[in-house]
């Protein structure tokens, strides 16, 4: 009867709730006191099975799609012609896959995901910080893809049945969506959750079949627009329609949308170069992506521009052609609809393992290892990011929202070239990973925060917000007042916080070294990190307490050479 629940009640909840607790595992790397499970651990021997072939295959089929066979479109409608928008998509591509190649290289050496790397650069707790931003994001793109990939499925559906496009509508107007869209939004939510819960190690086959089924229909698709319209449009006859300055800033501002718009796989590339066999395949990436990416947009530029000659206007969405398809009533033109239709909805379908599901599963496995794996983690994630953040509504209602999600590299990129100046230059990719699963190891720093790693993170961050405000703003409307040059540097965003976080982080790493983080050499098991802070205990070189830490970080150190001599 009282407000807070009975004995009875808290017990009840408190036992249903242990049911959910997953066997708690030994680690090689954890502390006993610590919960782990297989997924938070370093990847076993037998499970390294990406090579060289995986990565080209992986992202091949990441980058032809949708979003791909679009990017031309925006930057044409910005005022670019097709000689300005190549160059801006190779030098946008390739400013992504170098910290793709920096970052891989760490899940690749050694075995952990992203979200257990993240706290050697910024400490066991402020890693959380990156984890969860990162876990809130890749949730709401999955999503808006899921939305994306509904809309190839009602193309499939219309393509047999037509009248599947007169369904009454019993949805209100004001919730973004109508009964045919749920009904094909619950239908590809239904088809792609199977897909979620296989293991990243074994995602191979499903990345060749994507890797022919996808191109096929973008070449088929761009290979009718110009034989229909007899040539490939008045899209490349036309001049830029910005010249000087105003050109230049465009330019870089279309540049810094491909980088951006792969900003979160440049953090959480570690999730799957884990599963690498040998460090060097993942070099692959470096020249793979910017070729793969400029071939995704030229279909879409070529396709796109016959489509003026074919039906009077530019189409930049492939599944509108396909509607036009249905239209005729033809039954070559709906067969290929369906076809096509499916290949798109495949695409989405694996972007969202690849780019959304997964990381989030592997946040959430670290955010709360007594209860998710990462099978667990795709399930939460699928249901979270589907239905809990209602994306239909977000499309088709809340632009602003979208700038701001789309201008999210303001934090993402930072947390990159955090990452990658430790590991590079600061650590010389010497890590000693049990720490990385002890609160109270050698990453813990000054209360769990490495300070430099947050200093860095303001400085990147900072000097780009007033530019993401007013672009939130002017896209709800809002009229705010910022500088030109607020303006114009909030057009290189990604390129800038990836660059001015390495640079800080650098200096005040190696003018403040927190030399406890430093190791001579990869520490890989338990056994060798206890043999080594042994040594410095028996050697009088209490942890943290060098020239150069502070004198918190020392007074944590002391603490945890106190928790070792217990252990001798």
């Amino acid at each position: 009867m009282g407000f807070f629940p009975s004995k009875a009640t808290v017990k009840a909840r408190c036992t249903s709730l242990s049911a959910w607790e997953l066997p708690k595992e030994s680690s090689a790397v954890a502390p006993d006191h610590i919960w782990s499970n297989r997924d938070m651990d370093p990847v076993a021997p037998e499970d390294q099975t990406w090579s060289a072939y995986t990565w080209m295959a992986y992202w091949a089929t990441e980058v032809v799609s949708l979003g791909s066979w679009q990017t031309g479109g925006s930057m044409l409608s910005a005022g670019l012609s097709w000689r300005e928008a190549i160059p801006a998509v190779v030098v946008g591509a390739f400013c992504t896959s170098i910290p793709m190649v920096l970052n891989g290289a760490i899940g690749a050496d050694l075995h952990v995901p992203f979200s257990v790397i993240v706290r050697a650069s910024f400490g066991y707790y402020l890693g959380f910080f990156a984890i969860v931003s990162r876990c809130i994001l890749a949730m709401f793109w999955l999503g808006s893809v899921t939305t994306n990939g509904s809309m190839a499925v009602t193309v499939m559906i219309q393509a047999i049945w037509p009248s599947y496009a007169r369904i009454p509508n019993h949805i209100n107007t004001n919730m973004g969506i109508t009964t045919e869209g749920m009904i094909s939004f619950l239908l590809f939510w239904l088809i792609q959750l199977p897909l979620f819960l296989i293991p990243p190690q074994k995602l191979r086959p499903l990345f060749i079949a994507k890797l022919i089924i996808t191109p096929t229909a973008a070449l088929a698709t761009m290979g009718w627009c110009v034989h229909k319209a007899g040539g490939a449009g008045p899209v490349f006859a036309q001049p830029a329609a910005l010249t000087g300055a105003a050109k230049a800033w465009q330019f870089l501002a279309s540049m810094s949308s491909v980088s951006g718009g792969l900003a979160t796989l440049a953090c959480n590339i570690p999730d799957f170069s884990r599963y690498a066999k040998t460090n060097r395949g993942q070099y692959v990436q470096l020249p793979f992506i910017p070729t793969v990416y400029t071939l995704g947009m030229l279909i879409g530029i070529i396709g796109s521009s016959a489509t003026a000659v074919i039906y009077g206007k530019l189409i930049w969405n492939p599944l509108t052609i396909y509607g036009y398809w249905i239209q005729t009533g033809s039954s070559g033109g709906r067969a290929a609809a369906f076809f096509c239709g499916f290949a798109w909805a495949v695409s989405q379908a694996c972007t969202n393992i690849t780019a959304n599901s997964i990381s989030a599963a592997n946040d959430l496995t670290v955010l709360f290892p007594r209860y998710m794996n990462i099978r667990r983690g795709c399930i939460v994630a699928a249901i979270i990011g589907a239905w809990v953040f209602v994306p239909w509504r977000i499309v088709a209602s809340a632009a602003n929202f979208l700038t701001f999600m789309g201008g999210y590299a303001v934090f993402l990129a930072p947390i990159a070239g955090i990452m990658a100046a430790d590991y590079w230059i600061v650590k010389n990719r010497h890590v000693d990973v049990p720490a990385l699963y002890d609160p109270h190891g050698r990453y813990r720093y000054r209360g769990g925060v490495n300070w430099r790693a947050l200093m860095a993170l303001l400085l990147a961050i900072g000097p780009n917000m007033p530019g993401l405000i007013y672009t939130v703003g002017s896209t709800s409307g809002t009229h705010i007042k910022i500088t030109d040059g607020a303006k114009h540097l909030y057009k290189f965003d990604w390129l800038f916080g990836f660059v001015v976080s390495i640079a800080v982080y650098t200096a005040l790493s190696k003018l403040f070294p927190a030399e406890n983080s430093l190791v001579a050499a990869t520490v890989r098991t338990r056994e060798e990190s206890d043999e080594l802070a042994t040594e410095k205990v028996l050697n009088g070189e209490a942890t943290g307490s060098q020239s150069g830490s502070t004198a918190d970080e020392a007074l944590e150190g002391e603490k945890v050479a106190r928790q070792d001599v217990n252990a001798i």
